[in-house]
């Protein structure tokens, strides 16, 4: 394959000094690979603003939507109920899983272009005293909608419950602490906002939240109880890592830190989506949602009329250099650009005047 700029929001576009991290071979059982584990996992908790008497980190092989699993399973015992709040496909996919791991839930679901209000997750929690924990998204990537997870941590946290969060596609891009959002599991993936690539995702855990959930795993890998008791000891994994990938993760974070941390990056990820934005607003493409709920992550953009061909318009952008993601929405038409990864204000200037000239040839054809 050439080589694109992937505006996605996972996987992305990765800086060539974290590819060849990936040259090398590692042993899982060498002191000095389990070593780069332990020093990940102290990066990942200074990231979240917390300290480690009080948070632990667990990382977890496979995708994001994995780990989210591995939280579900373990977290929600046998006599607990979770309240999923759903605006997106991946607050659909939570609920997916509570009812193939047949958790207790309820569910709170609004449309897609629209958050879900902390003031009926107090109604809910009022409702019924049953439900123990609460999860929703960070940033739902089906739209670029960033939920209000602290209004939301607030509510979970006076009424004393576990609050779980999916933040795949936004640690490491928006600042959080995660002690003053009243985050219990915060969960994301090494491919994303710090620019790593794919094979593992992480959990930061409040420690006792973890430590309450021994034995209530219904699944061998995927018990992320287990899998911290093993980890926090020497740093080795229960089973086989992703060694390249947790090498070219170490590299990422170290540069992460150069760029001058979570704060300027995410103000590079804004700048880029504010100029994507901008620019293709006045060659007629409108947004799903508003930019008052617009994450710095990725936009859904409408089509601009019905003639419009995603699949053509998807090949020309490829031609160029340039590689987007479809609509995820079933009631209208749409496609997404992401801004993250390593791309920068040059990349987005080159990708419009793509665009643009695109447009150009269209109209002049019809």
């Amino acid at each position: 394959m050439s080589s694109y700029k992937l505006l996605t929001p996972g996987p992305l576009t990765t800086t060539e000094t974290v590819k060849r991290e990936m040259l090398i071979d590692r042993c899982t059982w060498d002191d000095d690979y389990k070593n780069v584990t332990q020093v990940i996992r102290k990066q990942l908790l200074d990231l979240a603003q917390v300290d480690e008497s009080e948070y632990t980190t667990v990382l977890m092989q496979g995708s994001g939507s994995f780990v989210v699993e591995s939280v579900l399973t373990t977290a929600i015992g046998k006599e607990d109920k979770v309240l999923i709040l759903t605006n997106g496909a991946y607050g659909e996919r939570i609920v997916e899983m509570a009812e193939v791991l047949k958790l207790q839930h309820v569910v709170y679901s609004v449309p897609y272009d629209e958050q879900p209000s902390s003031l009926e997750v107090q109604a809910l929690l009022e409702k019924d005293p049953s439900i123990t924990h609460v999860a929703v998204v960070h940033c739902e990537t089906t739209t670029g909608m960033l939920n209000p997870i602290k209004k939301i941590g607030e509510v979970v946290h006076s009424f004393n419950k576990t609050f779980i969060v999916d933040a795949m596609s936004s640690f490491g891009g928006v600042p959080m602490d995660l002690s003053g959002l009243y985050i219990d599991f915060c969960i994301s993936s090494a491919n994303k906002c710090i620019q790593g690539v794919p094979g593992f995702g992480f959990v930061i855990a409040k420690t006792e939240a973890l430590e309450k959930c021994n034995g209530q795993a219904r699944s061998v890998a995927l018990d992320l109880y287990n899998q911290w008791e093993v980890m926090k000891k020497d740093g080795k994994w229960r089973f086989t890592s992703p060694t390249h990938v947790v090498a070219a993760f170490a590299k990422a974070l170290e540069e992460l830190m150069e760029e001058g941390g979570i704060s300027a990056r995410y103000e590079r990820y804004a700048e880029n989506n504010q100029l994507l934005r901008s620019r293709l607003a006045a060659l007629g493409f409108k947004t799903y949602i508003t930019e008052e709920l617009q994450s710095p992550i990725i936009t859904t953009f409408l089509f601009p009329h019905k003639e419009f061909s995603f699949e053509h318009f998807y090949h020309e952008m490829k031609k160029a250099g340039f590689v987007i993601y479809p609509g995820k929405l079933t009631d209208v038409d749409t496609f997404r650009i992401g801004n993250i990864g390593d791309i920068h204000e040059e990349d987005m200037l080159a990708l419009c005047e793509v665009i643009e000239n695109y447009m150009v040839v269209k109209n002049n054809e019809n």
